[in-house]
């Protein structure tokens, strides 16, 4: 899957060992590491687990149409899908079979 950041400063830290400790502490950081690998190893969005560890799981209210994966409780990684056009299935909501390309937005408690 490809992957883009909102930020620079964003991009760092996902991407960075020594700046993922720096932010996050070792363990939240080694969580990171594992889902980059993970969402940067899947084909499409589908690929990504609904069930722990990973928990990818859309959200909603105010997030709608942004995803979350667990990393260290509390913290998730916040993305959306990058493709443009995002694609749809006819019945409504994202195709994630189709989604192959996401942009980190942030890494935060979304509770």
């Amino acid at each position: 899957m490809d992957i883009y950041f909102k930020t620079k400063k964003l991009q760092k830290a996902c991407s960075e060992e020594k700046e993922m400790r720096k932010q996050l502490g070792t363990k939240c950081a080694e969580k990171l590491k594992q889902r980059m690998m993970e969402l940067k190893a899947a084909d499409s969005l589908f690929d990504i687990s609904h069930l722990p560890p990973c928990r990818c799981h859309e959200l909603t209210g105010k997030r709608a149409g942004q995803f979350s994966v667990d990393l260290e409780n509390p913290y998730r990684l916040l993305f959306l899908p990058a493709n443009d056009p995002i694609p749809l299935l006819i019945e409504g909501g994202i195709d994630r079979k189709r989604v192959n390309e996401i942009e980190i937005i942030e890494i935060s408690d979304t509770h």
